[in-house]
């Protein structure tokens, strides 16, 4: 394997002028199906549509929206034209939504008109009612400064806002030599993609990822697949998560392969695209798998042209990991692990690894990454067998945290090794095990959950005194969130009055699952809260309810 110099809008072009009929983008439910001249001749389209609008070199682009068929062509419109494409969580609220929009800088939100039971439309129409008085192209927000337009992704007409076949209409008001300057000025370096994750602030940072970053990534990715042109992956994980547009969108690009999409995670509608569109690969979180192999009519299904793909997001268990083996025919399927700040793979089983390896462990580095694991208290490399924080240096490593160089500095060392937070064991055989975490990160259902951010969304209630959050291990989701609270002298609380008020703050996966009220913490001599004995007694907790219903 080589390392590759390209960009994202390069590679796309690059196919389509070598295999221009062959399918790139297919959503089998929809009978929608893009080859990659087609899917290349709309994303310059849409491309030279931003600009006339205003979208400049480095200018933020927000998305929020499912894996819908213009995610791909705002992203790859984006990467031509030099902007940086901004992923919104399909699960945030209004609060959520607020901070990322104002600390991402955003110049340009496109969206679809809500999810699930979110309307996007009165959400945004909350945090900028100056959208419904002013024409589209003058927009000057006091909340959101940096905001100009909003982009609604369909044909429907909402006040205020552009729709996908206006912005598209907008094209033949740029140049096309204006287009290919903005086009030609694109370098590898350039940071494509920014993806919040959430870190020890309390609140989510932005991740700057580069083109280098993570069309190498994709591309390490895809050869521990044995990836060639022939394979046709199905993708069921969104897309604003690295998981979906590197491991997948990248592994796929770099390989000339076609992706076939699911708008949701859906099981029937996963097991019927793997079967018309005779998919080679699958890609999820262990509930997925789970989900899929419990399905009540999934004997029904021909799931025979499987042979690969990724169980990653959280523990792998190794029953689960066998039988997907077995029941779904996908004998090379391999772990990845790593973190939205290193692109995100860092390690990675492979195909020819045996199946105890790939159940077991997370693998060995990836090509051109360094990894260590290192002692938490002297930074010295760990021997064979003792457990250390495992960090990484390589091409995979972020640009950095937008506008915050201390947190930046707090986990790229002096030696440009990417500190992960993460306990890790390298065995006799270079196999690397995750043995637990430094940093106080829940992982539910493939979901990074930062306990900070769900405390400060809490504090604000006016009864709380104090509130500690943790995640309780749980056999379906990993993790689930649990709030431990001390009220104010005199306050009254109920669980579900805090549940209902998490759930107008922030998306329903950070929502406690139980919330106990407490006099005190369990703390250290020095007074600092020990949270692994709060996780050790919220599991007992649970445990009791459970035992109870």
């Amino acid at each position: 394997m080589q390392l590759l110099n390209e960009t994202i809008g390069g590679l796309l072009e690059k196919y389509a002028r070598e295999t221009p009929n062959k399918d790139f983008i297919v959503y089998a439910d929809k009978g929608l199906r893009w080859s990659y001249k087609q899917f290349d001749e709309r994303v310059d389209e849409l491309a030279r549509g931003l600009m006339s609008i205003g979208v400049t070199k480095d200018a933020k682009v927000g998305i929020w929206a499912n894996n819908m068929p213009d995610w791909l062509t705002v992203f790859f419109a984006c990467a031509k034209i030099g902007a940086w494409l901004v992923t919104v969580n399909t699960n945030y609220k209004i609060g959520e939504l607020e901070y990322l929009l104002s600390n991402a800088d955003i110049h340009t939100l496109c969206m679809i008109e809500g999810y699930r039971d979110s309307s996007y439309v009165d959400m945004v129409y909350e945090l900028v009612p100056e959208l419904k008085t002013t024409p589209k192209g003058h927009l000057h927000s006091d909340r959101l400064p940096e905001l100009r337009n909003v982009v609604l992704l369909s044909s429907d007409h909402k006040k205020g806002m552009y729709n996908t076949v206006e912005v598209m209409g907008n094209a033949r008001s740029v140049s096309k030599v204006d287009f290919e300057n903005r086009r030609n000025a694109v370098k590898p370096s350039d940071v494509v993609n920014m993806q919040y994750t959430s870190g020890t602030t309390g609140f989510p940072k932005g991740v700057m990822l580069t083109h280098y970053n993570i069309i190498n990534n994709g591309f390490a990715t895809g050869e521990c697949m044995r990836y060639t042109a022939d394979d046709r992956l199905l993708v069921c994980v969104p897309f604003f998560h690295c998981f979906g547009i590197v491991l997948a969108l990248c592994a796929v690009l770099t390989h000339g392969a076609t992706m076939v999409i699911c708008e949701d995670f859906d099981v029937p509608n996963v097991l019927y695209s793997i079967e018309k569109e005779r998919c080679t690969s699958l890609y999820g979180v262990p509930t997925m798998y789970v989900a899929e192999l419990h399905y009540p009519q999934f004997s029904s299904y021909d799931l025979s042209s499987l042979r690969t793909g990724i169980m990653a997001g959280s523990v792998c268990p190794i029953e689960t990991m066998n039988e997907v083996m077995d029941k779904m025919n996908m004998k090379d399927i391999i772990s990845v692990y790593g973190l939205t700040e290193s692109s995100p793979g860092m390690t990675a089983s492979r195909a020819e690894h045996t199946p105890l390896q790939r159940a077991t462990t997370v693998g060995t580095e990836f090509p051109f990454v360094e990894v260590k694991v290192v002692n938490t208290e002297t930074g010295e490399e760990c021997k064979v067998g003792e457990a250390g924080e495992i960090c990484c240096r390589g091409y995979n490593v972020m640009r950095g945290y937008y506008k915050n160089e201390e947190a930046t500095r707090n986990v790229i060392d002096a030696d440009g090794f990417l500190h992960s937070g993460d306990l890790a064991m390298k065995d006799e055989e270079g196999f690397y095990h995750i043995t637990g975490r430094i940093k106080d990160m829940i992982i539910r259902g493939g979901e990074n959950i930062y306990p900070r951010e769900i405390e400060n969304f809490i504090y604000r209630m006016p009864e709380v005194s104090m509130v500690e959050v943790v995640g309780v291990p749980d056999a379906h989701y990993g993790e689930i969130v649990v709030a431990f609270i001390i009220l104010k002298e005199g306050a009254a609380l109920t669980e579900e009055q805090v549940r209902d008020y998490c759930s107008l703050q922030m998306a329903k996966f950070k929502v406690p699952k139980h919330v106990f009220f407490v006099a005190d913490y369990p703390k250290t001599g020095s007074g600092k809260v020990q949270k692994y004995k709060l996780r050790e007694i919220g599991k007992q907790m649970v445990d009791e309810l459970k035992k109870k219903a």
